[in-house]
């Protein structure tokens, strides 16, 4: 009696484990014997699903959202040009840029696309694409007060707005500018700056060329010094396959002039 019941809890515990693998449709993350990551079947995954769930946040030029409440923007455009071909529709997320990594390991979102400067912390978290744009991270602060600041030096007591876990942040450190408080995204960091809240931010030149000086929502706001030059990328997860296809596919878009009419249309200067 006790072997059948030993059996019959054994039979249980298999069950259960095989219904807690199979319940969400999420593949884990496989590694080797060495701890190295095995690839890892995207492409087949996404194209089963019908879709690229891509992770942005609210970034103009990158991801923003036109009139009527529609994603717009180059990374936007690049993405559905490129799930074109892939033969899935794109599906825009928005994120916690702070638990990015997180919620691609976690399959919340299948690659993070969103004017993603490519880092150290990236290449630790993410299989990444090869880089497309160019970028810096630059310090903007009211008009009234930039000509007080022509140097890193002069700014060590300003109070500075930057994104959570972003470039901005890492600059800042880098930089030596201690007295910084983290907001959640870039636009943010801006009207940190406009309120009066912080001296100044440190954000991506692409957004501070399409939100700051005449005729933008931040017509009071101006850029003052680069303290970064870098490169954006998209982020897969480590070992997937879709990396290798998407690089492929972005060749394509560079050779029949898709990318660069893009590049052109959101004045954003491409890796050559």
């Amino acid at each position: 009696m006790k072997k059948l019941l030993c059996l019959a809890l054994a039979l249980v515990m298999v069950l259960t484990f095989g219904a807690c693998s199979k319940g969400d449709g999420k593949k884990a993350d496989t590694a080797d014997s060495n701890g190295e990551v095995a690839v890892i079947n995207d492409l087949d995954y996404i194209k089963e699903n019908g879709k690229l769930v891509i992770g942005i946040t609210d970034y103009a030029p990158m991801n923003f959202k036109d009139e009527s409440g529609a994603w717009t923007g180059f990374d936007t455009e690049f993405a559905q040009a490129v799930c074109a071909k892939l033969g899935v529709d794109a599906e825009f997320v928005e994120i916690e840029w702070d638990s990015k990594f997180i919620a691609l390991k976690a399959k919340d979102i299948d690659c993070i696309w969103n004017g993603m400067t490519i880092s150290e912390d990236v290449l630790n978290n993410t299989d990444c694409s090869v880089p497309y744009v160019k970028n810096a991270q630059i310090v903007v602060m009211n008009k009234d007060k930039a000509a007080e600041y022509a140097s890193v030096e002069d700014m060590k007591e300003l109070t500075f707005a930057v994104e959570a876990s972003s470039a901005g942040a890492t600059a800042a450190e880098e930089n030596g500018l201690e007295n910084v408080v983290e907001v959640t995204a870039q636009t943010d960091a801006l009207l940190e700056v406009a309120s009066g809240s912080s001296d100044a931010c440190i954000i991506d030149i692409t957004m501070a060329n399409s939100m700051t000086g005449e005729g933008t929502s931040y017509d009071s706001l101006t850029t003052v010094c680069e303290l970064t030059s870098e490169e954006y990328g998209i982020g897969f997860r480590q070992g997937s396959d879709l990396t290798a296809e998407v690089n492929a596919i972005i060749a394509e878009l560079i050779a029949d002039g898709t990318l660069a009419a893009l590049a052109d249309k959101y004045e954003l200067t491409l890796v050559q």
